[in-house]
């Protein structure tokens, strides 16, 4: 499935981006009815980063782009196609990629949005892969970027607790004969859970409309127990399904970055896995639940602590509405 194209595409660099604001379990408090106490106990999360209102998808994606660029030391002009990962876009259209790509000066590039939920850059990596696989393009930008406190009910306390703003991006471009880069994924869909995590309204199916706006129906609506659930079964049943494929265990990965939606999510996923807290990263203490954001932030702070190297094996792995599920092995590039 993946096996084909072993080798053929390479991550080059990453940037990620957060907004300056943020927005503490103590602040929560005073907006509803939770505590510090029990946002840590059931989810990890201690703050989250809020984007202010002049700030857009689009504009955290621009940025997180901007120090992928000058960390590879590239004009945007080099990029041959954008994808922006992302169930927040500035608006249905023009994409969320087509203002990236004028804002950064993408000249020639193409691109496109691709929905995914918290899937979303697990499914964007996927597809770069495959495209420079093919021999063109040969530089892809996949940038995972949603503003998710524009779609909470901060009356809902089951939900406005869980998520906070970010982007990330990652340049993924062709490896040289014989350097090993993207090895394989795993991907799939289940729509019949489509129900337990959804924006209702906005769509075709429940346009906007008086009646829509005053049930609240433009906001995150989550069965939080059945999602729970099935991340942590799908997670882990990918992730070592994927492995095993690859005549690989968890003891020859150097480190499984998965989403961040709920630290106990990760920690029943290591378990199941059987693979040592030490070797997963979890930083949704700081940033919350950043949709398609979660992943490159959470590598970006990986690079940064040292623990994850050029030529180290790594899995990224997520579950998602939809429900979406995906993973990927990746010979980190840098």
């Amino acid at each position: 499935m993946g096996k084909s194209f072993s080798g053929k595409a390479k991550i080059t660099a990453l940037g990620c981006f957060t907004p300056s604001s943020v927005l503490t379990n103590q602040d929560l408090e005073k907006m509803v009815d939770t505590s510090d106490q029990w946002i840590v106990d059931r989810t990890g999360i201690r703050q989250r980063h809020i984007a202010p209102p002049e700030m857009a998808t689009s504009d955290m994606a621009v940025e997180a782009a901007k120090v992928a660029l000058a960390a590879r030391g590239i004009p945007a002009t080099d990029l041959h196609a954008i994808i922006v990962c992302t169930v927040t876009p500035d608006m249905f259209f023009p994409s969320t990629a087509c203002l990236v790509q004028d804002r950064l000066g993408a000249r020639g590039a193409f691109g496109f949005d691709l929905i995914a939920a918290c899937s979303g850059f697990v499914y964007g990596l996927t597809t770069a892969a495959h495209l420079v696989a093919s021999g063109e393009p040969k530089k892809v930008l996949v940038v995972g970027a949603d503003t998710m406190s524009r779609i909470l009910n901060y009356e809902d306390r089951a939900t406005c607790i869980l998520f906070g703003d970010g982007a990330g991006a990652f340049l993924v471009e062709t490896a040289a004969d014989g350097e090993e880069g993207f090895l394989d994924y795993l991907n799939e869909v289940d729509g019949s859970g489509g129900d337990a995590l959804k924006m209702p309204a906005g769509g075709s199916r429940m346009p906007p409309s008086h009646a829509t706006i005053d049930q609240k129906l433009h906001y995150v609506h989550q069965e939080g127990n059945q999602v729970f659930k099935y991340a942590v079964s799908k997670m882990a049943d990918t992730s070592k399904a994927l492995l095993e494929r690859n005549g690989l265990t968890v003891d020859d990965i150097a480190l499984l970055v998965p989403h961040q939606a709920n630290q106990r999510i990760i920690h029943a996923v290591a378990e199941r896995l059987g693979i040592s807290l030490d070797k997963v990263v979890i930083n949704i203490h700081e940033y919350g639940n950043t949709t398609a954001a979660t992943i490159p932030l959470a590598t970006r702070d990986a690079v940064r602590q040292g623990r994850l190297k050029k030529g180290d094996l790594v899995l990224f792995a997520a579950v998602g509405a939809g429900y979406t599920v995906g993973a990927n092995l990746w010979r980190w590039g840098f």
